[in-house]
């Protein structure tokens, strides 16, 4: 891709990543709301570094910076860590579950931005 120029995938990507980031911060505060094991310190923890990994990966491929696969790929491993978080708390609860889906879209669209492809799980 010539410097400058969005693609349809990147465009995507840059578009699930916003979804996901709003994802996180709504799920932030249904889990804060609801207590107990729902604001346990690392799930909001781990939901908020998700949600500020999507905004940063969005902002690198928006400016077409050289170093956004390596921001991709990093938010794809938060986007699974956030994912497996929410799913352990309570994967019946609507809110929770918007955001693991919403989490593992992103985390497959931001896999093959940063060239791993959409089947390779960033560890």
């Amino acid at each position: 891709m010539a410097h400058g120029m969005i693609d349809e995938v990147m465009r995507a990507c840059i578009d699930d990543c916003h979804d996901c980031k709003s994802a996180c911060m709504e799920t932030v505060n249904h889990c804060l709301t609801q207590g107990g094991k729902h604001a346990d310190a690392d799930h909001i923890r781990t939901m908020l570094d998700c949600a500020e990994a999507c905004d940063l990966a969005a902002n690198f491929m928006l400016r077409d910076s050289e170093m956004h696969e390596r921001v991709c790929g990093m938010c794809a491993e938060l986007c699974d860590r956030c994912a497996e978080s929410c799913e352990r708390i309570d994967p019946n609860d609507e809110t929770m579950r918007r955001c693991i889906d919403s989490c593992r879209h992103c985390a497959e669209s931001c896999r093959e931005m940063a060239g791993a492809g959409p089947q390779r799980k960033v560890a």
